[in-house]
């Protein structure tokens, strides 16, 4: 393995050199996700396999061309699982993606994100040095924490050559039940069964229909559903894992898809087209034969939250319209200043993200 990472720092020192964009990818599942990149492909996929998994440890270690369907496949056999339920997109994705992507599941609100379970990460940066970060245990950071830091950062800052994750056991048990409801009624409930001891491990509202996911010991699961009611879904692990990676109809559909983040207490949106409506209110997914980002982001930004053109259904971004929701200025500098410094000659995934 260490030849391969010689290779990967010769590439990436004659890019440098040269100024020639490299196009980070591992399994190309998310090649469609933020802004399009121009550069040569740079494949991430031979720096593969598990490095340290320690189950009574609930921590494991991987390369980044990991395949995701491997590591999950490992956990289950222990009995564990990866809690923030990363969305596959098919067999070709790789923890590298996952983490770079920063993308979670159904399980995110009662989980947490991807960042919550980095606990340390290499990183080939643009002078070809390998950099260390936090490292196997939770409280293992003194000053910035650059780990957590690369999880969305869509390939920006560097290389993400190897990861360390906390993994979860499994539930014991999970039930799904339904409710009849608008979308008012829905934010509202989701609201306040936020606020009490209630074991609810997924939330999704769409087409006035409200599903809730239950995860725990039988005796939870027994008395949740005593207090809730509703109606029982039997096929509720199929329900969720098409959720999880956005292979219901509602995602297939065609138009563009934004992903719209907001406080879980905000109220609902006057916003023409479909929406669908996950971690207790906290994202919003919009679904629009043609958006205008300006009005979109105009409504979502007077309500605390913030819009990404998540899929552009065929059409062009345009001018003044990018994937991401723009950033403040200070903010932005912040951006300019972390990638220069990872990433001087600016060779990595140029202009994936803003």
């Amino acid at each position: 393995m260490d030849a391969i990472l010689d290779q990967f720092r010769a590439r990436i020192l004659a890019a440098s050199r040269d100024g020639t964009p490299l196009l980070l990818r591992g399994g190309g599942s998310k090649d469609w996700y933020g802004q399009h990149v121009a550069g040569d492909v740079f494949d991430t996929r031979a720096y593969a396999g598990v490095v340290d998994y320690e189950p009574t440890e609930l921590v494991i270690t991987a390369r980044c061309g990991t395949p995701l369907a491997e590591i999950e496949a490992l956990l289950a056999r222990h009995g564990q699982m990866l809690a923030f339920e990363p969305p596959r997109f098919g067999a070709a994705s790789t923890i590298g993606g996952v983490v770079a992507s920063g993308l979670s599941g159904p399980r995110r609100a009662a989980a947490g994100a991807v960042r919550d379970f980095v606990l340390g990460a290499q990183l080939m940066d643009g002078r070809g040095q390998l950099l260390s970060f936090g490292g196997q245990v939770m409280k293992n950071v003194a000053g910035y924490d650059v780990s957590r830091l690369l999880a969305g950062s869509l390939g920006t800052l560097g290389l993400i050559t190897e990861v360390s994750l906390k993994v979860l056991p499994l539930p014991l048990r999970e039930a799904t039940i339904r409710f009849a409801m608008d979308e008012m009624a829905a934010l509202r409930c989701m609201n306040e069964w936020a606020g009490q001891p209630l074991p609810i491990s997924a939330t999704c509202w769409h087409d006035g229909v409200l599903s809730v996911r239950l995860s725990g010991a039988q005796a939870a699961l027994k008395a949740a559903l005593a207090r809730l009611g509703g109606d029982a879904l039997a096929n509720g692990e199929a329900f969720w894992a098409s959720l999880r990676d956005q292979q219901r109809d509602f995602f297939a559909a065609p138009g563009e898809m934004w992903r719209l983040s907001l406080p879980s207490a905000a109220s609902a949106l006057v916003l023409r087209g479909e929406q669908l409506i996950e971690w207790g209110g906290a994202q919003r997914w919009l679904r629009v034969e043609q958006g205008v980002a300006a009005d979109i982001r105009r409504v979502v930004a007077a309500a605390g939250g913030h819009a990404a053109r998540y899929r552009a259904g065929g059409a062009a971004l345009g001018a003044g319209s990018g994937a991401f929701h723009p950033l403040a200025p200070a903010v932005a500098r912040i951006h300019e200043r972390l990638r220069a410094a990872f990433d001087p000659a600016g060779i990595f995934n140029r202009g994936r993200m803003y």
